[in-house]
């Protein structure tokens, strides 16, 4: 598939990267060499330099002939143009990077759709959902549903009040049959597990699993659900402002901003929030704007660092979740390692969406990248299809994937070592980062 993305910024590069491991024929155009260069000499790809809203540069990068424009650029005026301008020329479908809700209303569709734009992507506003999410399931790490719901992939720390924690995958399977783990975030590693590996104190597990049997994860990782009523935001961010309006209604908000101007201007954004002058990092400011009495605690402001580091200290003064902006791909392992509850990641929320955006191009697969360093991939099973000559377990299938679960027939199902993928079967799988090139030769 021939891909053309324009922006070589973060969201840009990160998805160039994760398309250059699959494969993909990629162009990236950005003015700033730059950006370029160090993209150009380390990943899989073609880069050109140049302006997105150039005719010239569009048509030097072939987009008459690529199936999928992607506009990511900081500017979205810049990137509605170049998509419309790539559509004129012959783009098969584009996509806008977009900072403005109003694009988002369904009453606005037609007019993007008649310039050219087929699908818009708003990072901000994917990263308040994500974040609601989060604070509907305060128990959970990480919250995925593919295929509507019908399989269920949910991430767990577990502590040592956990019953499953000593035990191997195959003692688990023996007693649970509600639940496949699919992987294990150990320290800085993310393991593809078999059935000798053992399950330990401060692991991250991701289970599969159907919505019937979700609530039977709390007992089995020693987890209690929490109802989220108060929450109280650091930053004055988009994304702060976005969740503001989205959950304003559900939750009592409270946003605290260290900037003076940022807080007169707030009111008119968020009336239903109180606004607080002050800097969050002082733990005597927090202790006056009783973060001990909060449910929840969010961090928003420009820097990971400082975001990770006011999410452990609101630990220790007694907020019960916590939520972490973390841009810095670098420092999510690691942020994943301390007591913080759920990390969000524009970049990887955007790329996942774009994924996603893929399958009406690409019908073979669905993909949901919200990982740092592994994949989960939704594949339909072809007729003749390596993946259905036989019982999973006879399939030799590498260490760096496993079978998670399956669709068919519209109905979520788990799968064991004796299920037999049927063509049509709509198949989650989990695997390592890169490994998914591997995973599409057994279904094609």
């Amino acid at each position: 598939m021939k891909i053309v993305i324009v922006g070589a910024g973060e969201v840009g590069s990160h998805l160039a990267k994760l398309l250059s491991r699959e494969e993909q024929d990629i162009i990236l155009v950005d003015d700033d060499q730059g950006r370029l260069s160090t993209i150009d000499a380390n990943y899989n790809l073609m880069t050109l330099r140049g302006s997105p809203t150039s005719f010239n540069v569009l048509k030097s990068a072939g987009v008459e002939s690529c199936d999928l424009f992607i506009a990511v650029t900081p500017d979205e005026t810049r990137n509605v143009i170049a998509c419309s301008m790539a559509k004129s020329i012959g783009a098969q479908r584009t996509v806008a990077r977009i900072d403005n809700y109003e694009f988002l209303d369904m009453h606005n569709r037609e007019f993007f759709t008649r310039i050219g734009v087929n699908a818009l992507i708003y990072p901000e506003y994917l990263a308040a959902q994500e974040i609601i999410t989060a604070l509907n399931r305060s128990w959970v790490r990480h919250w995925f549903e593919l295929h509507d719901g019908e399989i269920i992939l949910v991430g767990v720390k577990l502590r040592e009040n956990a019953r499953i924690v000593g035990m191997q995958l195959k003692e688990f399977a023996m007693v649970e049959h509600n639940f496949h783990v699919s992987a294990i975030k150990r320290h800085h590693e993310t393991i593809i597990p078999r059935g000798d590996d053992r399950i330990c104190e401060n692991d991250i597990l991701y289970f599969t699993t159907t919505r019937d049997h979700v609530d039977e994860l709390l007992e089995i990782c020693g987890k209690v659900h929490k109802r989220i009523r108060k929450v109280l935001i650091m930053g004055v961010s988009r994304i702060a402002v976005r969740l503001a309006a989205l959950a304003g209604d559900t939750y009592k908000i409270k946003i605290i901003e260290s900037n003076l101007e940022k807080c007169r201007r707030l009111p008119e954004k968020c009336p239903d929030c109180d606004i607080i002058y002050g800097d969050a990092r002082d733990i005597d400011v927090l202790r006056e704007d009783g973060i001990s009495d909060m449910d929840a605690f969010i961090a928003l402001s420009d820097s990971s660092e400082t975001n990770i580091l006011a999410c452990l200290t609101a630990k220790e003064l007694g907020a019960s979740k916590t939520i972490a902006e973390v841009e810095d791909i670098q420092f999510i392992s690691e942020a994943e390692g301390l007591n913080i509850g759920t990390i969000i990641n524009k970049k990887l929320l955007a790329s996942s969406k774009i994924f996603q955006i893929l399958l009406d191009t690409d019908v073979s697969s669905s993909k949901c990248l919200a990982l740092a360093d592994a994949e989960v991939a939704e594949i339909e099973a072809k007729p003749k299809s390596k993946i259905t000559r036989g019982p999973v377990k006879d399939l030799s299938l590498t260490r760096d994937m496993t079978i998670a679960g399956l669709i068919r027939d519209g109905q979520g199902m788990l799968v064991h070592g004796n299920t037999v993928i049927q063509p049509g079967d709509h198949v989650v799988v989990f695997c390592l980062s890169g490994a998914i090139h591997k995973v599409e030769k057994l279904f094609n």
